[in-house]
């Protein structure tokens, strides 16, 4: 009897999606990783199912196994390709600097969740994930979607800025003429995936 074959995925990355409003940023993200072959990692908070509903109409399960079934199959991802994991399941590969995923979004990220990650905190998986991309030297963008920023939020911008992270908050431009809001969308996305190295066709380049 021959075994089937291990996939075999371009690249890890792990995904936090937060309570911050603008979550069809991350779903986008989302989206075009699994179309590109990369496995993800996934990250949702409990505030995140509540904005997923309010925002796109979809009701996540809170049980990462149930949460794994529902994202494979609404994103028609390849069995394997998105693991979901719980906020307290340390025993996650992300949890761990012997096993990080080579990059790491929290697409969209509050401002609560900002203050714990450059607090170091590690309160839950996502904030520990988040440390262990900083420690690890691998690539963290933070999409931060508040408005307006008060000085606590800038210092720890800019605190995390100084340990490496990639702070980019969801402000899209408007010189492409969009037409639509999906347009906006794919901006943002768009940003997020040429940081994290992988290729996508979702918007056109300045000067092309």
């Amino acid at each position: 009897m021959t075994s089937q074959p291990l996939p075999s995925w371009s690249k890890t990355i792990a995904v936090g999606l937060t309570g911050a409003s603008g979550i069809h940023y991350g779903l986008r993200v989302l989206r075009c990783l699994v179309e590109a072959d990369v496995r993800v990692y996934l990250l949702v908070s409990q505030a995140a199912q509540v904005v997923m509903q309010m925002e796109a109409g979809l009701d996540a399960p809170g049980r990462p196994a149930e949460a794994e079934r529902f994202f494979t199959e609404h994103f028609d991802a390849a069995p394997g390709q998105i693991r979901v994991f719980g906020r307290q399941q340390w025993t996650a590969p992300v949890a761990s600097g012997t096993n990080p995923p080579d990059a790491m979004t929290i697409c969209p990220c509050t401002t609560g969740t900002l203050a714990s990650i450059a607090a170091g905190l590690s309160q839950d998986l996502m904030d520990r994930a988040a440390d262990v991309a900083l420690k690890e030297g691998r690539k963290l963008i933070l999409v931060v979607r508040e408005m307006p920023f008060t000085v606590v939020h800038l210092e720890n911008m800019l605190r995390l800025a100084r340990a490496g992270a990639v702070i980019m908050p969801a402000n899209p431009g408007f010189y492409f003429n969009p037409q639509r809001v999906d347009d906006i969308y794919d901006f943002v996305a768009a940003r997020v995936l040429d940081h994290l190295g992988v290729a996508h066709g979702l918007a056109a380049r300045w000067g092309d």
